[in-house]
C-alpha cells in the first residue's frame, strides 16, 4: 500500500502490500482482531439499515421538516440526496475494496491524506456517532414515558427508561455481532412493514386532492427553508455509510461491503421518498404543512388512526419505541468499533483495542460508549426542572442538539473521505482507470461541503434556538474542537512516536506487519 510511510525492511514492505491487497484479517494474537466471518450480506445490511431508524424518520423527522420548513417537496429532496449519496458511495465503496478497518472513515482518510488527518477524522467520528446515538435516548425516554402514562396510567420520568435502555444496549454490545444482527433484523423488518402498510393505506385512501405527484414538482423546492430542509433530510440518511465499519467481521469484505452500501442507500432513498410522498397524499399537498404544524410528531399516528384504526396506531407507537432501540444498538456497535480501532492504533488507550472473550466483541469500547451515554443522559436529567421531567427537554435538547451535532460531523467526514478517495487512487497511479469514480467523488464531495455549510449557517433553526443564540456556534464548535484535538494528537504522534503515527489507518494490517518483521528478524 503506497501511503508514503517508510518500512523497516523490504520484506515488511512486501507484507504490507500483501495484507492490504488481500483484505483478510488473519492476526489473532493479543485479542487485537475482530472475529471474521460473523456477518453475511443479510446481517450486515440489517445492521446498517437499523441505524437509519426508518420509523423514527417517518414519524419524527419528516413531520418536523414539513412543519418547520414548510417545504412540500420533501420527497424530491430525498431523491436528490439519494443521487448525491450514490455518487459518494461510488468512490467510498471502491475504497472499501482496498481498506478493511473498523475505523472506516478515519482509516480511509488516513490512507489518502495521511495519519495526521486520519487522527482528526477519528476524533470527529467518535464524537459524531456518539452524539447521534446519545441523542436518540432523549426521544426514546420521552416516548416510553408517554406510553406508560397512556396505557399504564403511570408517570415515569423520561430519563428512567433512557438510562435503562443505555444499560440494555451496553449489555447487548458485549455479545457476538451476529446475535446483535438478528435482534436488529427482527425489529427493523417489523417497523418497515408497518410503514409500508401505512403507505398502502394512504394511497388507497388519499385526501381530496387524490394521488397527486405535486411533491415531486421542482417548483416545490423554493424559498428560504429549502437549505435547512436539506440538512434535516440528510440527517435521515445517516447510517448507510456504516457498512465498512464491519468489514473485518465479514468473510469477503471486498465483495459484501460495497454490495451492502449500494443496497442500503438505494433502499433508504426509495423508502423515504415514497413514505414522505405518502404523507402528502394522506394529508393532501395543500394541507401537509398545516397538518404537520398542528400534529407535530403525532402526524403519522393521526393519519394512521383515521385509516387503520386505533389498534394499529397503538402497535405503531410501541414499534416506534423498538425501532429507536434498534437504532441505539446499531450506533452503539459502530462507536464501540471506532473505539476499538483507535485503541488498537494508539489513538486511545490500548485497553480499548482488545476484544472480549468468546464473543469477539469490542467490549471495552462498548463500555466506554455506555458510560458516556449514561453520563450525558444523567446530566440532562439533572438539568430538568420538574420532578417527573419536562417532556420537551429530552426531545428539543438532547435529541435535537446531539442529532444535529452528529449529522454535521458525519457530513463533513463524507466530504473529506471523498477527497481522500481521489488522492488515494491518484497516488497509486490509478487515476486513469478510476476516472469516473474519482469524478463522482469530486461531485459528491462538493455537494456535501455545500450541505455542511448550510448546516452550520442554519444551525440555530435546526436546534430551535434564536438567531443570536450562542448554541448556533457552540454546538457546531464541538465538531471543530474534536477535529482540532485529533489533528494535534496526530502531530504529537508524528513528532514523538513516528511508529505509532505510521500505523494510523492500518488496523489489523499493522500487526500483520509486526509479525512479518519479527519473522524476518528471527530468520
Amino acid at each position: 500500500m503506497t501511503t508514503g510511510r517508510s518500512n523497516t525492511s523490504s520484506a515488511t514492505s512486501t507484507s504490507r502490500q500483501t495484507a492490504a491487497d488481500s483484505g483478510i484479517s488473519t492476526f489473532k494474537g493479543q485479542d487485537r482482531a475482530l472475529r471474521s466471518d460473523r456477518l453475511g450480506t443479510g446481517g450486515l445490511l440489517l445492521s446498517v439499515l437499523a441505524a437509519t431508524a426508518p420509523l423514527m424518520v417517518v414519524a419524527g423527522v419528516m413531520p418536523t421538516t414539513f412543519a418547520v420548513m414548510g417545504i412540500v417537496g420533501q420527497p424530491l429532496l430525498f431523491v436528490l440526496l439519494g443521487i448525491v449519496l450514490v455518487l459518494f458511495s461510488v468512490g467510498y465503496a471502491e475504497m472499501s475494496r482496498h481498506v478493511h478497518n473498523a475505523g472506516a472513515f478515519y482509516a480511509y482518510i488516513s490512507r489518502g491524506l495521511g495519519g495526521t488527518a486520519g487522527s482528526g477524522a477519528a476524533a470527529v467520528a467518535l464524537v459524531a456517532y456518539s452524539a447521534l446515538q446519545i441523542g436518540i435516548y432523549g426521544i426514546f425516554g420521552f416516548e416510553v414515558s408517554g406510553l406508560c402514562a397512556t396505557y399504564l396510567d403511570t408517570e415515569v420520568a423520561w430519563w428512567i427508561p433512557a438510562l435503562a435502555a443505555a444499560l440494555a444496549v451496553g449489555g447487548l454490545g458485549w455479545l457476538k455481532i451476529d446475535v446483535n444482527a438478528r435482534v436488529l433484523g427482527v425489529l427493523l423488518v417489523i417497523e418497515v412493514a408497518l410503514v409500508v402498510i401505512f403507505d398502502i393505506a394512504a394511497v388507497a385512501d388519499p385526501a381530496k386532492e387524490g394521488l397527486s405527484l405535486h411533491a415531486f414538482n421542482p417548483d416545490t423546492l423554493t424559498g428560504a427553508g429549502v437549505s435547512t430542509a436539506l440538512c434535516f433530510c440528510i440527517a435521515a440518511f445517516t447510517g448507510f455509510e456504516q457498512a465498512p465499519v464491519y468489514a473485518e467481521e465479514t468473510s469477503r469484505p471486498h465483495v459484501l461491503v460495497p454490495r451492502v452500501m449500494f443496497l442500503a442507500i438505494g433502499f433508504v432513498a426509495v423508502f423515504f421518498a415514497i413514505s414522505s410522498w405518502a404523507l402528502t397524499v394522506a394529508a393532501g399537498p395543500a394541507g401537509i404543512v398545516g397538518a404537520a404544524q398542528k400534529q407535530s410528531a403525532g402526524l403519522l399516528f393521526f393519519l394512521t388512526e383515521e385509516r387503520l384504526g386505533g389498534t394499529f396506531t397503538d402497535v405503531l407507537h410501541v414499534l416506534f419505541v423498538t425501532g429507536m432501540f434498534a437504532a441505539l444498538l446499531s450506533f452503539h456497535n459502530v462507536v464501540a468499533r471506532y473505539a476499538f480501532a483507535m485503541g488498537r492504533e494508539g489513538l486511545l488507550p490500548s485497553v480499548f483495542g482488545r476484544t472480549t472473550g468468546a464473543s469477539g466483541a469490542p467490549g471495552t469500547g462498548s463500555l466506554l460508549q455506555t458510560v458516556i451515554a449514561v453520563v450525558v443522559v444523567a446530566a440532562f436529567a439533572v438539568a430538568d426542572d420538574k420532578p417527573t421531567g419536562d417532556p420537551t427537554a429530552p426531545v428539543l435538547q438532547l435529541f435535537t442538539w446531539m442529532g444535529n451535532i452528529g449529522a454535521l460531523g458525519v457530513t463533513l467526514l463524507m466530504a473529506v473521505a471523498s477527497l481522500s478517495v481521489v488522492v488515494f487512487f491518484t497516488r497509486r497511479g490509478a487515476a486513469g482507470a478510476q476516472a469516473w469514480r474519482l469524478a463522482a467523488s469530486v461531485a459528491a464531495g462538493v455537494s456535501l461541503l455545500v450541505i455542511a455549510g448550510y448546516t452550520v449557517k442554519d444551525f440555530d433553526v435546526l436546534v430551535g434556538a434564536g438567531p443570536d443564540s450562542s448554541l448556533s456556534w457552540v454546538l457546531p464548535g464541538i465538531i471543530v474542537l474534536a477535529a482540532v484535538t485529533g489533528v494535534l494528537q496526530g502531530l504529537f504522534l508524528r513528532a514523538r512516536k513516528p511508529e505509532a503515527h505510521a500505523r494510523i489507518g492500518l488496523g489489523n494490517e499493522a500487526f500483520q506487519l509486526e509479525k512479518a518483521a519479527e519473522a524476518d528478524a528471527d530468520a
